[in-house]
């Protein structure tokens, strides 16, 4: 049986929110180098979203250099971050765009020799039931 790790290390848990944080502010104001940075650098990378798959870093970094756009205003809600051991983090939240769009987002971070880096990612919007 495989042994359970640490759940929710506090020191952990504040590394993982300050690199959670600043990928919000560089996605609230398109700050492209910071958002490429924040990404492992790898093929294997990978980010679902509603406009499609991206695999690499490459693919992601391409389709934000891209975009035309000033940045991303969002107001996050239901933020939890989560932490197993030392190396490993889970970010999830729901976030309100301008005209009421509701999306959810959550991100795999893992502890890279260059710091906390995202690997996985997947963001999607919540269905309008009106």
């Amino acid at each position: 049986m495989a042994e359970m790790r640490e759940v929710n290390i506090p020191e952990v848990v504040a590394e993982v929110t300050a690199a959670f944080e600043r990928y919000e502010k560089a996605l609230g104001s398109n700050d492209l180098d910071t958002l490429a940075e924040l990404f492992w650098d790898s093929p294997l990378t990978l980010r679902y979203g509603p406009n499609g798959t991206l695999l690499g870093h490459r693919a992601i970094d391409q389709f934000r250099r891209n975009r035309n756009i000033p940045g991303v205003e969002r107001v996050l809600r239901n933020t939890v971050i989560k932490t197993f051991g030392r190396d490993f983090a889970m970010a999830d939240t729901e976030a309100t765009r301008a005209g009421g769009i509701v999306g959810r987002q959550s991100q795999c971070w893992v502890r890279m020799e260059e710091g906390w880096r995202i690997v996985s990612a997947h963001v999607s919007d919540i269905p309008d039931e009106s």
